[in-house]
């Protein structure tokens, strides 16, 4: 069987880690050096590094943040923020990403997909879909969580995979910061849907929602959290230890 993952997420804006609620009323946290540094000594299996305001503000990722990020981690890295153009790709995988995360580039330009996964490979093209609830459908969002495109999310996602992502970040923009558990039903809808693995993310409030997690939708394969892991809320050495106490299979 395979482990589950636990993934810290750095949300990076003007080059400082921030934390909000529903993706908005963002507040200062940390340097990312520093709390890359820090997770990668801590156990975390994976770490996340977003630009949240690269796509909206029309600009490249931050690649001298990214580098140093990069020379200090030693777990796996996916970059996103501001992916448009197989270039993006390039240069961001240069900088020392081991993955790269799309959500606005690839709405706007979907065969941004299949010409990286044919260039790079599909381990390493990841969709970040950020998904919220309207009208009883899920519609998928852009521009960091701030323009509903219209779209039905689970046919989106679909269409990604087959076109080549080899890996789904679902961010739950319903319970983004509430803290009071990931979206289940979501999650569970996504992971009936495809064969790749498929990340949580939005609403981790406490060590249990991860053991919900994994309980309730057994073929998830990652948790995925911020601001617990960032406020010292959820420490991830004991996280894992007590997730592997209770049976969930884990790299502790």
């Amino acid at each position: 069987m395979i482990t589950k993952r636990i993934i810290p997420c750095l949300d990076v804006k003007n080059g400082r880690v921030v934390k909000g609620t529903n993706f908005q009323n963002l507040n200062d946290v940390s340097s990312p050096v520093e709390l890359g540094e820090y997770y990668s000594a801590e156990g975390a299996d994976e770490l996340v590094f977003y630009d949240i305001t690269a796509s909206y503000e029309e600009r490249a990722l931050f690649t001298d943040i990214l580098k140093e990020v990069a020379r200090r981690v030693f777990i796996p890295l996916t970059v996103g923020g501001g992916i448009n153009t197989v270039a993006d790709f390039d240069r961001v995988l240069h900088c020392g990403a081991d993955k790269v995360s799309v959500n606005s580039g690839a709405i706007r330009n979907p065969s941004l997909i299949e010409d990286a996964a044919k260039k790079y490979g599909s381990q390493c093209v990841v969709l970040s879909a950020d998904i919220k609830r309207v009208g009883g459908e899920y519609h998928v969002f852009a521009k960091g969580g701030r323009e509903d495109t219209g779209m039905e999310a689970l046919a989106w996602i679909k269409r990604c995979v087959d076109m080549g992502a080899g890996e789904v970040v679902v961010n739950s923009i319903d319970t983004d910061g509430v803290k009071g558990g990931f979206d289940l039903p979501l999650l569970s809808a996504v992971c009936d849907l495809v064969r790749v693995p498929v990340i949580a993310s939005g609403g981790a409030g406490c060590a249990g929602d991860f053991l919900t997690l994994f309980r309730e939708v057994p073929t998830i394969d990652a948790g995925l959290a911020a601001s617990v892991f960032h406020f010292g809320e959820v420490n991830i050495k004991e996280l894992k230890q007590m997730l592997a106490q209770n049976g969930i299979l884990m790299r502790v």
